[in-house]
């Protein structure tokens, strides 16, 4: 099975929206549609590419003039009045929104390391306001339904054929492979002991053949993770005192990055996102393969 963009397309589209709208923003469905029976009203259209190791994908980000009016006027703070249709300003607007939600997908897509993916780079190559008839044409659009601090809005995505075994939560599509050349362009490692073929290259640029032999061995134990809000040093008398209702003031600033522990060990560091209603954790920075190794003692 492929690896799945699909829990990252969701939260990163409703953490952007909600940053810079200041609104409260989750997803609450995304579904296919029909346009032979469903239309989409006068709309903005934000083409954007994603490059990613071994294949190009084409998203088109359709924000109907409901939508798009909406996210300009809070923008703007909430100032004046809504449009009633959509122009220029409307579409910078909409086009800010969409790059920054597009460059936050890459982040978490690249600090993934997804081997059948590898890195991504995004780029918005074209911004227009269009009409039905126009959007017709485009292939594999699907309605998410966006609650914005209980207002239901409405943004469309046409994805391209090639994409859709990576969002099968959406589609239901998956990979087949059908030579040995297309598995190794599209397909991920198989996780049943070892790591595959991509991280044995990777293995190959650090270790030599019989320390990576040797760590194979180690890929399936449990590590435990853990994510350090902040730290204090504190004598026991004070401790001693502590009782229900205590607020012990921590050294971490709250604009400061958390770390990210492994066993213990700090290997990275990153900040705290809500994913589907749970915690998550989003990697700003960890060390290189090397150096993980060492610090969780493999190597």
């Amino acid at each position: 099975m492929a690896s799945d963009l699909t829990n990252i397309l969701k939260s990163e589209l409703s953490n952007t929206i909600e940053q810079l709208l200041s609104k409260k923003a989750t997803i609450k469905d995304i579904v296919k549609i029909d346009t032979s029976s469903e239309t989409i009203e006068t709309s903005v259209l934000v083409i954007a590419k994603l490059e990613f190791k071994n294949i190009m994908s084409t998203w088109n980000f359709i924000i109907p003039t409901l939508t798009g009016v909406k996210f300009e006027y809070l923008m703007l703070g909430g100032m004046g009045d809504l449009k009633e249709a959509l122009d220029d300003e409307t579409s910078d607007a909409i086009k800010e929104i969409i790059s920054n939600v597009c460059g936050s997908m890459a982040t978490s897509i690249n600090a993934q390391g997804f081997d059948d993916l590898g890195k991504v780079k995004t780029e918005v190559v074209d911004v227009s306001i269009v009409d039905f008839e126009k959007l017709k044409a485009l292939a594999n659009i699907y309605k998410i339904v966006l609650d914005l601090d209980g207002e239901a809005i409405l943004v469309f995505v046409s994805f391209d054929d090639i994409i859709k075994p990576y969002i099968s939560s959406i589609t239901g599509e998956s990979v087949v492979a059908t030579d040995t050349n297309h598995a190794k362009a599209q397909a991920p490692s198989v996780h049943s002991g070892t790591h595959g073929v991509s991280v044995s290259n990777e293995l190959s640029s650090l270790l030599d053949e019989h320390s990576i032999t040797n760590l194979k061995l180690l890929f399936d134990i449990k590590l435990r993770l853990s994510v350090r809000l902040g730290t204090k040093v504190l004598l026991l008398k004070d401790i001693l005192r502590w009782d229900v209702g205590e607020i012990i003031e921590l050294e971490q600033m709250v604009n400061e990055p958390l770390d990210i522990l492994v066993n213990g060990v700090k290997v990275g560091e990153g900040e705290a996102v809500v994913v589907e209603g749970k915690f998550g954790l989003k990697v700003k920075y960890i060390g290189d393969e090397k150096n993980k190794l060492k610090k969780i003692g493999l190597v």
